[in-house]
């Protein structure tokens, strides 16, 4: 697994990733009520703003940590968006993407690094 600066995982399987939010950032929202999820097909770039977050305290959006292509989400969110507050780094992840660069993958922090950066 990896992470990014805006407190998302990625993690590797198989050709896709699969993309979520930290334990962190799931606590720094609150408790989620309402997630709008990309359309699969969709091509990104590394920085769009992709998946639309409400909770009690903010509406945030989530950016593509990647280039590439929306290839599944994670329906279960439209009727369940408190998934990602249960389980963010599990049941609650957002969608699947396939990269066009794979080896951008490892250019993502480490869990360390990740976890260094949060002390700062």
């Amino acid at each position: 697994m990896k992470y990014t600066q805006e407190h998302e995982w990625v993690r590797l399987e198989g050709d896709e990733v699969v993309v979520g939010i930290t334990d962190y950032a799931a606590q720094q929202l609150g408790d989620v009520v309402y997630i709008e999820l990309p359309e699969v097909g969709s091509a990104v770039s590394k920085g769009d703003e992709i998946v639309v977050i409400e909770s009690v305290k903010v509406a945030s959006d989530i950016t593509a940590p990647l280039e590439g292509a929306i290839t599944a989400i994670n329906e279960t969110l439209e009727g369940a968006p408190d998934m990602v507050n249960k389980d963010p780094h599990g049941a609650g992840w957002f969608f699947k993407m396939t990269l066009k660069n794979p080896s951008d993958f490892e250019a993502l922090m480490d869990e360390e690094t990740y976890r260094v950066s949060l002390i700062k």
